[in-house]
């Protein structure tokens, strides 16, 4: 029997109801059960960071010379990084990207488990090894299949179980972001591309993502709050809001510039997509040579955006954009090649870059206003997320730019609903012979 027709035998056979009650315990069990999944990836992440890129080079410097251990270990590191992804999807299996995710959330409507050690593996080491991807779309698959998981042991209905599923997924959200709120909404505005559909999970969904932000923020003792000190801005006006929807403009551009050079590199692995091995590795090799000439390239970013926050000046307009195109090329490379993980914190990066170059090269932006709703627009067209997006993003940023962000998220969504990279974000009623948007980033799995 096929995985499709067991999962949907599964569905039919599931016809336990439950009451609203019982939908929110659950949703509070699943919650605080993705705090803790999520506190333990944390923990794993950082030690493996440190060991890769602070233990081991100091235990090397009196062995090595210092211009191995120095300029040569980036490239090097990464490179090996990439070999041990490639032997992780080898082995283990190929666990299925963002794209493959949002179409399980619409059908069946849970997440399998059996790619979750894949996954978990997979995205622990490209992280760890400096690809520019983050956690939070591992964390989306490991807590969205528990919460999917119990619905199916409880052999609740389809549409319970896709709330559970939600739930876990709001959990991952909720803790990686610091924003409960947001991250309950951007795990239910990610399977669309025209705003929130299942609204039933809304309630259960920012429960979960509160409990779950809890127990990760007591475990972790992270600030609660913003974690980007930008600049306090002005009391705004008209001509702030102006500046919104023109800035929204210039998000929805660099992303298509993005969505050209994710494509180009996409094109170009598919001659060795076979390959895993050697793709991964060649794509631990091409992260390394950019960040040897853009080190700032290196990792997701969620930690280097306080790098353009607090000194991009000092950088310069060129070199803002220059480094905001290398990052786009590093993130193309890192998913193409096999490394797992999330392109927001990524996008949210080349946002801020672009963004201050706008205002160095523009006085009349306030660099806040500019980095900001830059960070929003190229997020949202990308994602199609605009009420999460702006929630997320005033929480960040610790600012009350509310009204020009959701105006530059806006104004980036409606320029680019026809252009996609999640190729399986459509209605939940949409026909299955309606034509998909032109998208770059297809299902993969195993």
């Amino acid at each position: 029997m096929s995985s499709t027709t067991s999962e949907n035998a599964i569905a039919s056979a599931s016809t336990n109801s439950v009451t609203y009650q019982q939908t929110i315990l659950y949703a509070a069990i699943i919650g605080i059960a993705g705090g803790f999944v999520a506190t333990a990836y944390y923990y794993t992440l950082e030690g493996s960071l440190h060991l890769v890129w602070h233990t081991i080079p100091e235990l090397l410097s009196p062995y090595l010379p210092l211009e191995l251990t120095s300029g040569n270990y980036i490239w090097i590191a990464t490179t090996i990084g990439g070999f041990l992804v490639g032997l992780a999807l080898h082995f283990m299996g190929l666990p299925g990207e963002v794209a493959f995710v949002v179409d399980k959330v619409h059908q069946p409507g849970r997440i399998s488990q059996k790619q979750t050690p894949a996954m978990i593996v997979a995205s622990l080491i490209s992280i760890t090894f400096g690809g520019s991807a983050g956690p939070e779309a591992p964390l989306v698959q490991v807590n969205g299949s528990i919460g999917g998981w119990i619905g199916e042991k409880l052999q609740l209905s389809a549409t319970t179980i896709r709330v559970l599923t939600f739930c876990g997924m709001s959990a991952a959200l909720g803790a990686f972001f610091g924003a409960p709120l947001g991250g309950a909404l951007f795990a239910l505005e990610i399977p669309h591309r025209r705003g929130i559909e299942y609204y039933e999970a809304l309630v259960p969904a920012v429960l979960s993502a509160i409990l779950s932000f809890c127990v990760f923020r007591l475990n972790t003792g992270l600030t609660i709050g913003g974690m980007y000190h930008f600049a306090a801005i002005p009391p705004l006006t008209l001509w702030n809001l102006l500046q919104g929807a023109l800035l929204g403009i210039a998000g929805a551009l660099v992303a298509m510039l993005f969505v050209v050079i994710f494509r180009s590199i996409g094109y170009l692995a598919k001659y060795i997509e076979h390959q895993t091995i050697l793709l991964a590795t060649l794509g631990g090799l091409s992260i390394g040579i950019i960040a040897c000439i853009f080190p700032q390239t290196l990792f997701f970013g969620e930690k280097e955006i306080n790098t353009i926050v607090e000194t991009g000046a000092n950088f310069g307009l060129v070199m803002l954009v220059a480094i905001a195109l290398a990052k786009m090329l590093a993130v193309s490379c890192t998913l193409h090649s096999g490394f797992r993980g999330g392109f927001i914190f990524p996008l949210f990066y080349i946002g801020a870059a672009v963004g201050l170059a706008i205002a160095l090269g523009i006085p009349q932006v306030h660099p806040t206003i500019a980095m900001v709703c830059m960070m929003a627009a190229v997020n949202v067209a990308i994602t199609k997320t605009p009420i999460s997006t702006t929630i997320i993003l005033s929480v960040l940023s610790d600012t009350a730019m509310v009204p020009v962000i959701v105006i530059a998220s806006f104004t980036s969504f409606l320029l680019t609903t026809q252009v996609c990279l999640i190729s399986t974000q459509r209605s939940r009623t949409i026909s299955q012979q309606e034509p998909l948007p032109i998208a770059m980033y297809s299902v993969t799995s195993s």
